[in-house]
């Protein structure tokens, strides 16, 4: 066995997951610019390109499909995500391993297929459009000063929107405070960077709980 193969086969027995997307073919660099962003929105990750689901090895089939992977990560998204290309040959085929740290600088913007830009997240083995809270929270990260947390009529207003060992969407919150919703969403924002509050996704919604 070569080391190339010994190396992918390791890769592929872990199967997809929040860090690894296997890619059967690339036939639009516009769809593969999702996951470049939600890579590099979250913990970074890697694209086993030639490989199909079943993590058997397809190989990467001609110089265009190498062209849109160089596409999706610097014409469709932006800012321009880093990554890294490395080829391997295995069973007489060619696979391309792409890999995307995270980003220093968040959000990295996906170009959906109408022009418009949006951010991705990864969880578990799919890429997600991130929260509004999400977008408060790297805009908040990007200041230069930082924005300390203060506690007053709004946020208490905020804290009394949870039920103990509730989790609650962001449409609820905003309901049950009565606050403008982009309030709430940087108030959100402020929480879950201080780990006052904590998000999951549940039945695709996003949920919020204190902490």
């Amino acid at each position: 066995m070569t080391d190339d193969r010994r190396y992918l086969l390791g890769l592929i027995r872990e199967g997809e997951h929040q860090q690894q997307d296997f890619k059967y073919r690339v036939e639009d660099a516009v769809k593969l610019a999702r996951s470049v962003s939600a890579f590099a929105n979250t913990d970074g990750g890697r694209l086993l390109i030639g490989v199909r689901d079943d993590g058997a090895l397809a190989g990467v089939r001609s110089e265009e499909e190498i062209y849109m992977m160089h596409q999706a990560a610097y014409r469709y998204c932006r800012p321009e995500a880093s990554i890294r290309f490395d080829t391997y040959h295995a069973e007489g085929r060619t696979i391309v391993v792409a890999t995307v740290p995270r980003a220093e600088r968040r959000p990295v913007m996906a170009t959906d297929e109408q022009g418009q830009r949006r951010a991705y997240i990864r969880i578990k083995d799919e890429n997600i459009v991130a929260s509004p809270v999400h977008l408060a929270i790297w805009r908040e990260e990007e200041s230069s000063q930082g924005v300390a947390f203060t506690y007053g009529d709004d946020e208490r207003k905020l804290m009394s929107a949870f039920r103990e060992g509730e989790w609650t969407g962001l449409n609820q919150i905003v309901k049950r405070t009565r606050l403008p919703r982009h309030k709430v969403i940087v108030m959100l924002a402020r929480c879950c960077r201080y780990g006052l509050a904590v998000w999951r996704m549940e039945d695709h919604r996003f949920e919020f709980a204190l902490t």
